[in-house]
Parts: structure tokens; C-alpha cells; sequence
């Protein structure tokens, strides 16, 4: 069952300069920023009351944000919701006839398991789903 938006996704050209807009926005730093390989991404959060706000930069010229920023240009990219067990969200998901991206959760940015629902199926919006590791 889905909790809480967990936060939005920003697919941005270059983190440090998005970094500088976002930190004079919220009024301060990110709390985090790191690279995850296996999505070819580099990421920064920040964190906005209950919820986060994600830059995304492609760290590499065939990466899934490459291409989308290619595609759509800077901007929201997707929207993640926090789950109490993905596995379990993951196949009411099917059942209710979304198409899943990914056979089986993957470790994403800020220590969650993550999924994503195929924007053909979310009135094209990207939706990731978010656990946290434990």
C-alpha cells in the first residue's frame, strides 16, 4: 500500500549548477548526493517537510535520463511513492494490470529498493516505488 510521496524526481543537465538553483529555492544544501551505477545517474536530495525533491543528472550519454532530457528536455522526470513491502506492491500492481519495468526491485539512490510502473500505464507519468533498505 502506498504511504506517502516519497519524493519527485528532476532531470536536470548539470547537478552542480541545478544543485545551486535548488539550494537558493529550499534555503539550503542537499542532504545527500551520490552516484548510482547500475542507472547511470548522479543524484542530490533535498529534503522539502515529509517529502524529497531528486535531481538527476545522466552520468552517462546512454543512460535513461540522457535520453529523456534528449527527448523532453530538463524537468520532472518521475514521480515515487513510499511502500511498506515492494514485493508484495509490485504484484497487486500486475494484478491490477500495470505494467511493471523491472522484474524485481533494484537498489536506487538514498538506500531504497525501487521499482518503476510504465508511464503507458499512469496517463504518462513515470512512477517509481520506494522501500527503504533495512
Amino acid at each position: 500500500m502506498v504511504k506517502k510521496i516519497e519524493h519527485i524526481g528532476i532531470a536536470v543537465k548539470n547537478l552542480k549548477q541545478a544543485n545551486e538553483v535548488y539550494e537558493k529555492l529550499l534555503g539550503g544544501p542537499p542532504y545527500k548526493i551520490e552516484s548510482v551505477e547500475s542507472e547511470g545517474v548522479n543524484t542530490s536530495f533535498f529534503q522539502t517537510g515529509e517529502s524529497k525533491i531528486e535531481l538527476l543528472e545522466a552520468s552517462h550519454p546512454n543512460s535513461a535520463i540522457a535520453k529523456f532530457i534528449e527527448k523532453k528536455g530538463e524537468g520532472i522526470h518521475h514521480i515515487a511513492f513510499a511502500v511498506e513491502d515492494i514485493k508484495a506492491e509490485m504484484e497487486r500492481l500486475k494484478k491490477e494490470g500495470f505494467k511493471i519495468i523491472n522484474e524485481h526491485p533494484i537498489k536506487g539512490a538514498d538506500n531504497q529498493w525501487v521499482c518503476f510502473v510504465h508511464p503507458k500505464d499512469t496517463k504518462g507519468v513515470l512512477i517509481e516505488l520506494c522501500q527503504k533498505i533495512t
